[in-house]
């Protein structure tokens, strides 16, 4: 399993702490110093349409130009945006086998989404 966020987000501290507490194992992808491949959001976006995955409540999108967010309209330019701005994706994600189990962090889901799995 792979969890995938950046270190300081409070949403992402609270998955991995659940995730510790539950000993469940996982690999963290820390986005700000790994960046994210085409092909995981290629993957993503296959899964979740791409107003799922760009976090347009965070200070990254809020930060963005209107101009800027104007532009992105599909997944094309969706994909763009998070490869230039990884901050912009929503987190964590959790996945794993390439599949997204959890876009972002509820424990009621992560509960019940992780029992199947184990």
């Amino acid at each position: 399993m792979k969890l995938y966020g950046i270190p300081n987000c409070n949403t992402v501290k609270k998955a991995r702490i659940w995730l510790d507490e539950n000993n469940i194992s996982y690999t963290f992808h820390d986005f700000k110093k790994l960046g994210v491949t085409q092909t995981t959001l290629d993957q993503w976006l296959t899964q979740q349409p791409w107003e799922k995955l760009v976090n347009r409540a965070g200070m990254t999108w809020r930060n963005l130009s209107d101009e800027t967010k104007a532009g992105i309209t599909d997944n094309a330019s969706a994909s763009a945006l998070m490869m230039e701005k990884t901050s912009v994706i929503k987190r964590p994600v959790l996945e794993k086998d390439n599949a997204i189990l959890c876009l972002g962090f509820n424990e009621d889901h992560y509960e019940e989404t992780l029992k199947r799995e184990m």
